[in-house]
């Protein structure tokens, strides 16, 4: 089983497909790597050699991708910064809310979470 960036590959996948398992690598990423190789971008995962692998590896690295952990903090330490200077981006991201414009009178509940239902509570006697 292939490992490239420290992500276990799946098998049983196209090559171009079990790339974007890796953070930071899409579809048009891994067909660039791909061609760039010289790899046939139907080969199963498990059917590469070591040799492929490898040169896998180095396109990577000569590509000069930001990969897997490092993107992730970049990206952490953006949205940091938004929050931080309390821009309009910074806010939405800090109340959970989506970021680009969309609407959330109707929508938006991936972003909100699941719906809150409206409790109806019991009247307390006042004392007399």
């Amino acid at each position: 089983m292939a490992r490239i960036e420290g992500v276990e590959l799946p098998a049983n996948k196209r090559i171009e497909i079990a790339l974007t398992y890796v953070f930071g690598i899409g579809r048009s990423t891994s067909q660039k790597i791909l061609n760039r190789c010289g790899i046939d971008w139907n080969t199963k995962t498990k059917d590469l050699t070591v040799d492929q692998e490898n040169t896998i590896r180095e396109a990577i690295h000569e590509m000069g991708l930001l990969l897997e952990g490092d993107l992730r903090k970049e990206v952490t330490l953006n949205i940091k910064r938004l929050v931080e200077i309390k821009c309009y981006r910074g806010m939405r991201h800090l109340r959970s809310l989506p970021v680009r414009g969309q609407r959330t009178h109707t929508n938006a509940r991936m972003r909100k979470g699941p719906r809150r239902q409206a409790v109806a509570g019991k009247k307390r006697p006042g004392k007399k």
